[in-house]
């Protein structure tokens, strides 16, 4: 997958959690998990996407 792929879709979901916190009326506890569980995402696929895991 190229880098600028790889780019683009970091921005898109970065966004996108922007979006969902800044204009979604949740509680911030709920907003705190769904961050963590976005991000561990993200990061969990960035580590599959450069082979350094393999799920």
């Amino acid at each position: 997958m190229p880098i600028l792929n790889i780019l683009i879709v970091v921005i898109v979901v970065g966004f996108l959690l922007w979006l969902v916190n800044n204009y979604l009326p949740m509680d911030g506890k709920i907003k705190k998990i769904l961050n963590f569980i976005v991000v561990v995402a993200v990061i969990i696929w960035l580590l599959k996407v450069f082979a350094i895991i393999t799920i």
